[in-house]
This record gives C-alpha cells, structure tokens and sequence, in this order.
C-alpha cells in the first residue's frame, strides 16, 4: 500500500493533508508528540474509511522520530510520502535582541535535526520502490527572515537550504523534493489558507513533481 508520513500530524493541516492523500488511496502514519491526540485523530479517520495509525514521537528527539517512522514502515510499508510541517514552539518564538542561544538551539532541533533525521529514515523505502516524495512546509520567515521570530527565522533559512540541495540531488533518482510557504496563518475558510487548501497544494506539489518552491500568496513588496 502506499504511504504518506505526516510529522507534525495536528487536527489542522494534518489532518487535512491525511483526507486529502488518503483520498488518492494512501495510508496514513500520523506522527505527533501526543499518543492519544493520534489515536483520536486516527481513529476519526479511519471511521471516514482511511488507514491511518499514529505513532509518538518529539522532531527534537531523533531517537524517538527514527522509530516512529521505522515502526510505520513495518506496519504499513515504505513510505512514499513525507511531509514534514510541525508546528514552531513558543519559547524560540522571540524577537531577534531576546533570542538566546538556548532558543536557537531548540529551533535548530526543531526545523534542521527533524528533517534530517526524518529524510534519512524514510530514503531506503523510497529507492526500493524507485520513488518518492519530500514535502517541507514553512512559514515566511524561510525566505524572508523576521525579527520578530528570529528563531524561526534563523532555523528556516537551514531548512530551506537542506529542502534546496535534497532537491538538487534526489530528483536524479526520482524523489522530488518540494517547499510550500505560508506567509500568512494557517486559517479555515480562508481562500488560500484554509489547511483543505494548502493540502490540495502539497497533492499537487506532489503529483504535478514540477515545481521545488511553491507560494501560497506573493509577500508584499518590501519597502
């Protein structure tokens, strides 16, 4: 069967992208720090006729994100998919002049280690199956850095340039490697925001394998 691996799979835009993949006929593993969020996600989607299993793990654990994505792939088969879209932290959420290198070390964690980690776990399945899919999904201090959230701001600009190179290298062996930005917040009933929106943009991302960089809406013009 096969297989998207959501990391950061929350109510929102996981569960959204889960519906929408598991639409296609993939099975879902659901991957988020809280078991029992997963089960009853799982468990909803499931009822809706989706596979879906959830599996705990920290993004700032490797050791705990290797054996949820391991013990996936055993119960569900190679992952074809991942996407990768948990949610920033609070406490490296500061502007630039309080951000301490305790900050920064949780975001790097957070948005460098995770992915790192993630990616490599997951490669193996997806040369044996001659394909395969990486989805980053960042906010807008990726690519235009805030000081408002210098955190994030700092550890997405690693993120993106990790998405960047994995996307030079892989695509010689038919694993695209794709990039949503959301400048915005992620909002229901919004036009392009919606999680429903942004997750049909991540299935095209995936099925039209066209495209690295994808913006949900232009940034304004800076001044």
């Amino acid at each position: 069967m096969t297989v998207i691996a959501i990391v950061g799979a929350g109510t929102g835009l996981g569960a959204a992208i889960a519906r929408r993949f598991g639409t296609e006929g993939f099975a879902i593993a659901l991957i988020f720090r809280n078991q029992k969020k997963l089960d009853l996600l799982a468990e909803e989607l499931n009822a809706e006729g989706f596979t879906a299993r959830g599996y705990a793990a920290s993004v700032r654990d490797p050791g705990t994100l290797t054996a949820a994505l391991k013990q996936a792939e055993r119960d569900l088969g190679p992952i074809e998919v991942l996407e990768y879209s948990p949610l920033p932290q609070e406490e490296f959420l500061r502007p630039v002049l309080e951000t301490t290198v305790a900050d920064l070390a949780a975001a790097v964690e957070f948005s460098i280690y995770g992915p790192v980690t993630a990616v490599h776990q997951v490669l193996d399945g997806m040369r044996t199956l001659g394909r395969g899919t990486v989805l980053f999904v960042n906010g807008g201090s990726a690519v235009r850095p805030n000081p408002s959230v210098a955190g994030t701001s700092i550890a997405f600009a690693g993120e993106a340039a990790l998405a960047t190179m994995l996307h030079d290298t892989l695509g010689a062996e038919n694993i695209h490697v794709g990039q949503l930005i959301i400048p915005g917040a992620i909002e229901p009933g919004h036009p392009q925001n919606d999680p429903g929106a942004l997750a049909q943009r991540l299935w095209e991302q995936h099925a039209r394998r066209d495209t690295f960089r994808v913006y949900v809406e232009p940034f304004p013009s800076s001044k």
